[in-house]
């Protein structure tokens, strides 16, 4: 894929890439996890990604188990799942099955 050329362009190789880890996660762990705890849940666990990335930040080298992206990837879908969830789409809608 070559180098995109404007920051917009950017921009949206990293949604589509946080749509594939989305679905990824979704058909693995489906919505009652998320659904149990609402937006509450959703708060802590992005403070619990949050934390980790200070820690790896923290340390000299490379981590050994999860990158720093694989953090902010993270941070970003659960922030998007909480928007959904506060309108209701989270709850009503489910995955495209051709996905």
């Amino acid at each position: 894929m070559p180098k995109p050329k404007y920051l917009d362009q950017a921009f949206d190789e990293e949604l589509k890439r946080l749509l594939e880890i989305f679905i990824k996660k979704h058909k693995d762990y489906g919505k009652d996890n998320i659904l149990d705890n609402g937006e509450l849940g959703i708060i802590f666990r992005i403070n619990d990604k949050l934390r980790r990335l200070q820690n790896l930040m923290s340390k000299p080298g490379e981590p050994m188990n999860e990158s720093v992206k694989d953090n902010w990837q993270d941070i970003a879908v659960y922030a998007v799942i909480g928007m959904l969830l506060q309108d209701g789409r989270f709850k009503d809608l489910v995955i495209d099955p051709e996905k």
